[in-house]
């Protein structure tokens, strides 16, 4: 049965979805494409009228995770808008964002994965990180007057580098220490 142009281009979408969550939750080599089009509802034999290869996969869901990320910050700073850059910190070094596996920052989950991949997909989290530095750089003028894009950098690295180490470690205490010490530490440095 031949498929529709409109209902291939959504049967793409669907595989992009459902492989920036299950890469974020497995890692790029974690899952095969079989399970991958399984659980998007669709066949083997599809993905390859949809894309030129895993690795093609893998940089179009790398920038659908990246987007999913800047929406869920986007989020947060709208529940609290008169303190954007407190949401944001708030949201992403808690608990609830540690468990989040297929959800969570891409960064956290597929970094070091990332690292070892092509430049296509390589290309998605740079401008992804791009996007959460200008970000970031925004909130820290509006929170103190002053642009850093020093203060970002080492903003997003905090960030990054505590909630992956939370992630890393068994002992949920521990685990909140490293949040609430890199929540400190980022007030701190951002002047907030």
């Amino acid at each position: 049965m031949r498929v529709s142009r409109v209902q291939a281009a959504e049967n793409r979408e669907t595989v992009i979805n459902v492989a920036s969550r299950l890469f974020r939750e497995r890692g790029f080599d974690g899952i095969g494409l079989k399970d991958l089009m399984e659980a998007a509802g669709l066949t083997q034999g599809a993905f390859y009228k949809q894309f030129a290869s895993k690795d093609d996969l893998a940089a179009q869901a790398s920038r659908r995770a990246m987007e999913s990320a800047t929406l869920r910050w986007s989020a947060a700073t709208a529940a609290k808008s008169e303190d954007p850059l407190g949401a944001v910190i708030a949201f992403y070094l808690s608990m609830d964002h540690r468990g989040e596996k297929m959800d969570g920052c891409p960064i956290v989950a597929l970094g070091s994965d990332a690292a070892r991949q092509g430049s296509d997909v390589k290309a998605s989290f740079e401008a992804g990180i791009k996007e959460h530095l200008e970000i970031l750089g925004r909130f820290i003028a509006e929170a103190n007057g002053e642009e850093s894009d020093g203060k970002a950098m080492a903003i997003l690295s905090t960030m990054v580098g505590a909630l992956t180490l939370s992630r890393v470690v068994n002992d949920p205490d521990l685990a909140q220490a490293f949040l609430d010490a890199a929540t400190e530490q980022v007030r701190e440095a951002a002047g907030a």
